[in-house]
């Protein structure tokens, strides 16, 4: 009787357990089950073994998320005084970049990097100059709390959209919650940049689709050169225009910016910055991650010309350069900054669903 006793108390204590467990896992605001996926638009050849669209499991993508991301992608209350937004230094007509060399914080604070072009995210490993962040989320949470960029708290961005008419019922329909934080909002901004996708340029029709009235006979000598003799894309590989790689270029005989080595301190990381895309690069002047070059013919020449090969950890991706047969005569580079034009989509540039929605 006893031993039958005690399983009894058990099997009763563990119904309850499980019962109160059910309760506390599903509150009225329990996640929505009507949320719409979202599936990332782009051509069939855009993605193959080496690179392809993230898409992570904890954050998926969905209608609601993206139309909330981009509504929080425009929003001045993140910044401490009012003024800025993501948008203000991320600007769609200049390929998502911001054209000042340098970008303007809220208390006048002047950045030390070039903003760079929010372009087919979803493709990339990595965020930032100096790649320190893994993920659009980790990378979303930095600039709020920056001083030289938005200087808020996060705490304080919460109370101000919890007081904005539309967001809490945008929370809840695209995470199922009242109670949101910061982590929500970095998660509706990844979703949205994740569709800042761009496969239309002049090139894409002439390789890709075949067209062969796509390129002028300048942008196809410059577009053989990119491939060929010029070693372009010995880093910016097909098909977005990038590699994973975050290297030295040889921009400075002793780099001033240590790069990667800001952050993990290792003298090897000195001078060591993330390969940036070449797509819309013809919009999203100036140049480097310290916007040293205002035009596409002063990074060419650089290339040309000023590569610093004996500069401390100069990149095994640059051999060419080592070699010496990087030659380009004034045709020659005349040619390529055509080509680079030619990775311009338009399309992008002016799309409805990636503006301000206010």
């Amino acid at each position: 009787m006893r031993k039958s006793s005690l399983a009894l108390v058990v099997v009763c204590c563990i119904v309850l357990v499980h019962a109160c467990a059910v309760r506390t896992d599903t509150p009225s605001t329990s996640w929505p089950s009507d949320r719409t996926p979202y599936k990332l638009r782009f051509p069939e050849w855009a993605s193959d073994s080496v690179h392809s669209p993230d898409a992570p499991i904890d954050n998926p993508t969905t209608l609601e998320g993206v139309a909330l991301g981009r509504r929080l992608f425009y929003e001045k209350a993140l910044s401490r005084d009012g003024t800025l937004s993501c948008g203000s230094c991320h600007r769609q007509e200049h390929a998502f970049s911001d054209p000042r060399r340098f970008s303007k914080g809220t208390e006048e604070e002047i950045g030390s990097r070039n903003s760079m072009a929010l372009v087919n995210l979803a493709w990339n490993h990595f965020f930032f100059w100096d790649a320190r962040a893994m993920s659009l989320e980790l990378q979303a949470l930095e600039p709020v709390q920056d001083h030289r960029e938005m200087l808020n708290a996060w705490p304080e961005v919460i109370l101000r959209l919890k007081e904005r008419p539309g967001y809490e019922r945008q929370f809840f329909a695209a995470f199922g919650t009242l109670d949101f934080d910061s982590l929500h909002v970095v998660r509706a901004l990844a979703q949205f940049e994740r569709t800042l996708i761009s496969f239309a340029s002049p090139f894409d029709r002439f390789h890709y689709d075949c067209d062969t009235t796509a390129l002028t006979p300048t942008e196809r000598r410059g577009m053989d050169l990119f491939f060929g003799k010029a070693h372009c894309a010995d880093c910016h590989e097909l098909p977005v225009f990038q590699d994973h790689g975050v290297i030295n270029i040889g921009l400075d005989s002793v780099p001033t910016d240590k790069g990667l080595a800001t952050r993990t301190g290792k003298p090897w990381h000195v001078g060591r910055f993330k390969t940036p895309t070449l797509r819309n690069i013809a919009a999203s002047a100036p140049y480097m991650h310290d916007g040293r070059f205002a035009t596409l013919e002063q990074v060419v020449d650089f290339y040309a010309d000023d590569v610093h090969v004996n500069t401390p950890n100069f990149d095994d991706h640059m051999f060419a350069w080592k070699l010496g047969v990087v030659q380009l005569n004034a045709d020659d580079r005349r040619d390529l900054v055509a080509f680079l034009h030619a990775l311009t989509d338009s399309t992008f540039l002016t799309d409805p669903a990636f503006s301000d929605p206010n």
